[in-house]
């Protein structure tokens, strides 16, 4: 199984049934995975501070959701992550980084680099996945702190996984 197979593998196992997401390549297959599968229901968000309050929404209406982004939506959260405290909700999300590995647009780097303490500074845990054969047992393991002891959890997805981007002239 190729380690993006075992995120929906893993969500899927947690009863995630819904997944939030501002489309992204390194998520991808995880998206194709949600889209075509009739138990879960994928929302494509605008901004991704919409998948902060979607994904507690649906914790209070009886279901588990995972948000799906790149490491510069998390700086556009900040502010809504306080609903996660102040609410009190299980949280769980998945981060694709930028601004690591052989990053080519410079615009990537500051949030890429601030990403971590970011969540960290606003109360919610972080997991990094570096190796493919991590990935399914963090992405559980998380799913598992989120949903079974109310904790918020953020996997970092290291972008040497994802792998180079390329700037393609059109």
């Amino acid at each position: 199984m190729s380690w993006q197979s075992s995120i929906f593998e893993s969500l899927k196992a947690a009863d995630v049934r819904q997944v939030a997401y501002v489309p992204d390549a390194g998520h991808s297959e995880t998206i194709r995975a949600a889209q075509a599968d009739p138990e879960v229901h994928d929302t494509v968000l605008t901004t991704e501070e919409e998948g902060v309050a979607l994904v507690s929404g649906a914790w209070l209406g009886g279901q588990r959701a995972a948000l799906l982004m790149q490491s510069s939506g998390v700086g556009n959260c900040v502010n809504m992550f306080s609903l996660l405290e102040s609410g009190r909700f299980p949280f769980l999300t998945l981060v694709t980084m930028r601004g690591e590995y052989a990053e080519f647009n410079p615009w990537q780097e500051p949030m890429g680099r601030a990403t971590q303490q970011a969540l960290e500074l606003m109360g919610i845990h972080v997991l990094r996945v570096s190796h493919p054969d991590e990935m399914g047992e963090v992405v559980s393991a998380a799913a598992f702190a989120a949903f079974e002891a109310g904790d918020r959890v953020a996997v970092l997805i290291s972008q040497s996984l994802i792998g180079r981007k390329q700037w393609v002239k059109p």
